[in-house]
Formats: structure tokens, sequence, C-alpha cells
């Protein structure tokens, strides 16, 4: 797109970039950090046992309802990459690279040996992912083996202020919803991105997101 830095996401939406929420563009365009407090939480009986077991795989922590977290965006002319901490010191770390253009075209994630297809719709200035396949180790899965993944990523004003809306679930039928996280976050300067301790950023950004709170 003229008069935009070359990276995967740009190059990938091509016009429909502009479809996006000022900030969720600055966001993929630039990079940058986001934190504050999210919400965590599994399904009741065996839906909890299968989310606990889920997010034991996937690093996330289920023993606290509420905890810090911060997401660094990386964007690379041939791929994005997304660090995910937790201020227990958890992360979560993916690789995004993209395949053709959209609408059409699909997003490649890798976090751990899972490799997720995904397309993306637009909407209110937002993005969704829609999962169209996997596989681990290489080897293709059907989908029914794997819980329905719905995630997401808009902009909302939350008291006066915009923040970075987003949430992911996994449900598997006939269980329901086995695992959720989702939180409002608010941009971090790079400065402190970039020289933080993991878990130590996310109780910094915990403490930000409470005196932003109530001041």
């Amino acid at each position: 797109m003229p008069g935009l830095p070359h990276n995967a996401a740009t190059h990938w939406f091509g016009p429909a970039f502009e479809r996006l929420h000022p900030l969720l563009q600055a966001l993929h365009r630039d990079g940058g950090a986001l934190a504050g407090e999210i919400d965590l939480r599994t399904g009741t009986g065996p839906a909890g046992v299968l989310g606990r077991r889920l997010a034991r795989r996937l690093g996330i922590p289920t023993d606290r309802a509420r905890r810090g977290f911060r997401v660094d965006i990386v964007h690379e002319p041939e791929r994005m990459l997304w660090l995910r901490r937790f201020d227990d010191g958890s992360e979560l770390r993916s690789v995004f690279q993209p395949v053709g253009r959209f609408p059409g075209g699909h997003w490649l994630e890798a976090t751990g040996p899972v490799r997720m297809r995904l397309g993306v719709d637009l909407g209110d200035g937002g993005w969704r992912w829609r999962l169209l396949g996997l596989s681990a180790r290489g080897l293709p899965l059907p989908r029914f083996l794997f819980p329905r993944t719905d995630a997401y990523k808009r902009i909302e004003r939350i008291d006066g202020e915009e923040r970075y809306r987003f949430a992911v679930s996994f449900s598997w039928f006939p269980f329901g919803e086995l695992l959720r996280y989702e939180g409002a976050l608010h941009a971090v300067p790079a400065v402190t991105a970039s020289t933080a301790a993991p878990a130590g950023a996310a109780n910094v950004a915990a403490h930000c997101s409470a005196q932003r709170v109530t001041s």
C-alpha cells in the first residue's frame, strides 16, 4: 500500500487494512506492546477438566480468575510475532505467517507443536480470527478433535479512554466452553516493553491499569 511501511500484515490486507480502527492499524503497522488485567475462566464439570488441561498445554495459568498480562507484537516483512506474558512468568508465543491475500488468503499460526490455519473477518473496525484447519507436529487433524476457537480484537471506549478489547475462547461440543481469557488493554511505551522482565512487566502493567481506573 502506498505510504505504508511494508510488513506481513499491511501486505496481506492490502487496501482492506484501512477498514481497521486507526489504533489497530498503528499496532499492526508499527508493532507495539499492550498490557493490563485480564479475566480467565474454565468451564465446570468435564468442561473444566478439559479446559485446565488445555490451558496447561498452552502455558496459560488458571489458578486465579484475574491476572496481569501483556502482549508484545513485532512485525517483520514475512511474519508476525506475538509474545503473551502473564504475571506469574508464564509465556505463550506465536508466530504468524501469511498465505495469499485478504479476503481469500489465510494465516498460519504456530504455537508450540500446534499449527492453525486462520481466516480473518473484518467488522466495525475489528478483526476476528476464523479457524479453517489445524495440524499437530506436521500431521493434519480433523476439526472435531480440537476445540472450536473464537478470537477477536477491537477498540472500545471505556471511561473515556480507548482500549484494545480482546477475547479468546475454546469450546467443544457437547461440553460447551472449556477455557476463556479476555481483557481491555492499553498501550505500553516501547521502552517498558523492551526492558522489563516478563513477570515484572505484567505486574507493572496491572498496577498501571489499576492507577488509570482509580485516578
